[in-house]
């Protein structure tokens, strides 16, 4: 019996020992960082991958070795996986990672829909966009279920707001202009909601006209009120608007960088030289600061303006102090 029993406890001494050992070989495991570079590391997490399937994809990566260790913690802390991309960072433990590929915080990037851009410009931002599925290639006439019922629904012109848009692997180039589309229909219900009273526009879209025009003629916040201040006045007043983006617009294609005075003369839909009143469609991609002044009646009675040649403008109340600017621009004063 006595040898029985000093087997028994040598038995569990080296049960003990070797729990010991195995648990502080754990514990070195645990607090072993993967090997990720340094600037971190991107790991695509497919849609129902396993815990031994990310330990693998891990390894094929050359971030760590399959083993016991893994199997051991996924039972101790099991987790509900996410799919999607996540950075991992250096110095991230095994713990971290599977937190990380747990939590749903997948890598997020980011698209900018540029104040003053065309529909044709924002097509063609999107299709370099290689982590955007590219859907409107295969749907060229997507745009119009995006618009739905739209006021100029025919024309996608100025129906997208200006705003960085945030996205993630997956998303298409259709997901970002319903997302923009929506954000410029709420944008401009809010400006006409709180437009002044005596602005000559009567519907929403013509305000959308107005913030286009404006956005194309100044980068300048301190200058949009003064800008449609301007072209409120002379809509008012019956005057042309006599603005160069409109007839840059209608010229299309073949605009060459320069606007020519038989360009002024060309009769276009889009020639506020030649016709009174707004172009039929906006322009571009207004902002919400353009927005903003379109329905804002800007103090003052200016008629007139001509680049300074410093990035602003000279505001000018008759046309011989208009005239006199554009002299002192050109060098004929």
């Amino acid at each position: 019996m006595r040898t029985v029993g000093l087997l028994l406890v040598v038995i569990t001494l080296v049960l003990g020992v070797a729990a010991g050992y195995v648990w502080m070989q754990y514990r070195t495991f645990l607090d072993t960082p993967l090997d990720i570079p340094a600037g971190g590391q991107v790991f695509e997490l497919d849609s129902g991958a396993s815990g031994a399937a990310i330990v693998h994809q891990l390894a094929d990566m050359g971030l760590t070795r399959p083993g016991w260790e893994w199997r051991l913690l996924m039972r101790l802390e099991p987790h509900l996986y996410q799919a999607g991309e996540y950075q991992l960072e250096r110095g991230w433990g095994p713990q971290r990672v599977l937190n990380k590929l747990s939590s749903g915080a997948v890598l997020q990037y980011r698209f900018t829909l540029v104040e003053g851009w065309t529909y044709k410009q924002l097509l063609a931002a999107l299709a370099e966009e290689d982590i955007l599925e590219q859907e409107l290639k295969s749907d060229p006439d997507g745009d119009g279920s995006i618009l739905g019922e739209t006021p100029g629904s025919n024309y996608p012109e100025g129906w997208f707001l200006p705003e960085t848009y945030q996205f993630t692997r997956g998303d298409s180039d259709r997901d970002i202009l319903v997302r923009a589309h929506k954000a410029m229909q709420q944008a401009l219900a809010d400006a006409w909601e709180s437009r002044e009273l005596g602005l000559p526009l009567e519907t929403p879209y013509e305000l959308l006209i107005l913030a286009s025009i404006i956005e194309k003629e100044t980068s300048l916040d301190e200058e949009r009120a003064q800008i449609a201040g301007v072209f409120i006045r002379r809509l008012n007043k019956r005057m042309r608007l006599q603005t160069d983006p409109t007839v840059i617009y209608g010229m299309g294609d073949s605009f060459d960088g320069d606007i020519r005075r038989r360009d002024l003369k060309a009769d276009t839909p889009y020639n506020t030289y030649t016709r009174h009143g707004l172009p039929p469609t906006p322009i571009a991609m207004p902002g919400r600061a353009s927005l903003v002044a379109a329905a804002s009646l800007a103090a003052g009675d200016t008629l007139y303006f001509v680049a300074n040649g410093k990035g602003g403008h000279t505001f000018s109340v008759t046309l011989e102090e208009h005239q006199a600017a554009v002299n002192k621009l050109t060098g004929k004063e």
